[in-house]
């Protein structure tokens, strides 16, 4: 049976106690019976705060008034977060949904592989969970499901946090407290360097059969290996990026948030010729009967590299020929023909050289070639320079 609500006047006034911020108040339930309500105060971010502890006819007294007190001091002594002040845990698909209106400003391509991931792999297990209820073990099983489905460790690292950034931004804007459980779970390692580009032949070929199948797919992957953009910066260009006079392209939302410039061979220009919109800011590539802009890489490629036949037999997914492939590529080439790992930085984007040295073995002939030749010219200056200590 629900016990009757214990009733007092707010103008009951309080009473000090033996101890130092304890007050107890006397007051009459209901039925006309009396009882004794307890009160502690305190400082919090200075000023004074009141709680009301409980009733003497529930068990509390002075004595253990004072044992709370004491704990809420400790508490704010450390930081630590008290009882009344704990925020109710929202549910995951709250903060999610926060997070990915947040994503469509902040993130490339309008936060759309944050959108993709949430809805294959975060939505239908946690959508109808509160954040508390989400533990570390349950973010290890679903690490688990993934990886045995195939997925490469790669993706399931951008899940993972993906799920992170949704717990870190619902702190940062006040909706929860409470350490992120991804903090207990070892992310999959990732051993994704790609060694595996195309010769020129190799290329020709590809692109010639994507020519058959469409000038878009074609025309992107054109602008992939001449240039090294990746897809999602080809699918964002704009009219008011492209500048042929003098052979540029600005790169100006690329994935890690740093503005570049590529430069147009004559391949490329004649084809973007024929592709600059009226409105400058209308997309280069997009849909067929469409303006908005192109979100993923089409099936048509993948047919075409399937139809080649330049993945068959092979197991390693590191070695598959992909979109991307055509960025290293892009990036391989240049290596091969000798220049230096800071042009290849430059032209990919990349902020340190940690990426960028992957392509260091590739140009070893080349600084081979250009010892050898620094040695005979510095043999030739000897012999022109030569001093004759005999001579008078």
């Amino acid at each position: 049976m629900k016990k009757p609500k214990k009733e007092y006047s707010e103008n009951t006034k309080r009473q000090e106690t033996q101890y130092p911020g304890v007050y107890q108040r006397r007051s009459e339930k209901t039925h006309g019976v009396m009882d004794t309500c307890f009160d502690i105060s305190y400082k919090r971010e200075g000023k004074k705060k009141w709680e009301k502890v409980g009733w003497a006819s529930d068990g509390y007294d002075a004595k253990s008034a004072n044992m709370i007190r004491a704990d809420r001091i400790r508490k704010i002594q450390h930081g630590e977060e008290l009882p009344h002040e704990k925020l109710k845990a929202p549910f995951f698909k709250e903060v999610a949904k926060k997070y990915l209106k947040w994503c469509e400003d902040n993130k490339c391509r309008g936060g759309y592989d944050e959108r993709i991931r949430y809805e294959k792999h975060l939505e239908p297990r946690y959508a109808e969970k509160k954040l508390d209820e989400i533990s570390p073990f349950d973010l290890e099983k679903m690490k688990a499901q993934l990886l045995k489905s195939g997925l490469a460790p790669s993706t399931v690292k951008h899940v993972l946090i993906l799920f992170r950034m949704i717990w870190n931004k619902a702190i940062q804007w006040k909706l929860y407290k409470g350490e992120c459980p991804v903090k207990q779970v070892k992310l999959p390692t990732v051993q994704n360097e790609r060694e595996r580009f195309l010769s020129y032949d190799e290329a020709q070929i590809l692109l010639d059969k994507l020519k058959e199948s469409s000038d878009t797919v074609h025309d992107m992957a054109l602008l992939s290996l001449h240039c090294g953009l990746r897809f999602g910066e080809i699918a964002a260009l704009r009219g008011f990026d492209i500048d042929l006079e003098n052979g540029v392209i600005t790169i100006s939302n690329p994935k890690n948030k740093t503005s570049r410039k590529a430069y147009i061979t004559e391949m490329v220009k004649t084809m973007l010729q024929k592709r600059i919109p009226k409105n400058k800011e209308d997309f280069i590539f997009i849909p067929q009967g469409e303006k908005k802009q192109i979100m993923r890489v089409s099936n048509t490629f993948h047919r075409v590299v399937d139809e080649i036949g330049f993945n068959k037999g092979i197991k390693d997914r590191r070695q598959w020929i992909t979109f991307h492939s055509l960025r290293h590529t892009h990036a391989s080439w240049l290596a091969l023909s000798g220049e230096s790992l800071l042009v290849i930085r430059e032209a990919l984007g990349h902020k340190d050289f940690t990426m960028t040295k992957r392509y260091a073995h590739l140009g070893a002939d080349t600084r081979k070639q250009a010892a050898s030749r620094l040695e005979q010219a510095f043999n030739k200056g000897k012999e022109n320079n030569v001093i004759q200590l005999n001579e008078k």
